[in-house]
């Protein structure tokens, strides 16, 4: 009897582990491309089901003319989009940014949750902790790069940052509303 409890406390232990190193998202590697230099890219996994999912970086421009960026295509999704995020009257809006995001010369602007992000729409598959998604980013200037998005768990914190275990709309309360694609 004694080696069954220890048997099954084992194989509590090893789930345990494995899912916790499942979970944890793959090194993200920096890109440059002209005067553009993007780091710590991420992305939050999805439910299943889940028609839409979003993706996070940190976005730097080293030059002495603004770019603007667009997100032109992604293996995880029909399309693609830099969205900003607002609250108004207690309802979180998304919309694209129409365009392109741009950065100014010197200028660091970071993609996060609640903020700024690639809206990946229309999903091909639910975004899995421990796999990757690829975007193709257009800079008006600096050219194209293809980015690799290590997915962490669903309601992960931003590399680095603390962890809080929530999500998107984290501390917003209310409800959502999408803006036109």
């Amino acid at each position: 009897m004694r080696r069954t409890v220890l048997k099954k406390g084992t194989q509590y232990a090893f789930a345990a582990t494995v899912v916790a190193l499942g979970v944890a998202p793959a090194v993200a590697a920096d890109y440059d491309v002209g005067s553009i230099h993007i780091s710590q890219p991420w992305a939050r996994a999805t439910p299943k089901g889940a028609s839409s999912g979003a993706a996070y970086m940190t976005i730097t421009n080293t030059g002495n003319a603004p770019d603007r960026v667009s997100c032109v295509s992604s293996d995880a999704s029909a399309r693609c989009q830099i969205h900003t995020m607002t609250m108004d009257n207690g309802v979180m809006k998304m919309r694209p940014i129409e365009g392109g995001l741009e950065i100014k010369p010197g200028e660091t602007v970071t993609l996060k949750p609640s903020g700024l992000h690639v809206m990946l729409v229309d999903l091909k598959h639910p975004l899995e902790p421990g796999k990757m998604a690829e975007a193709t980013l257009q800079f008006e200037k600096a050219g194209t790069v293809k980015v690799v998005f290590p997915i962490a768990a669903i309601g992960a914190p931003a590399p680095g940052a603390a962890s809080s275990g929530g999500t998107m709309m984290e501390g917003h309360g209310g409800m959502m509303q999408m803006g036109k694609h």
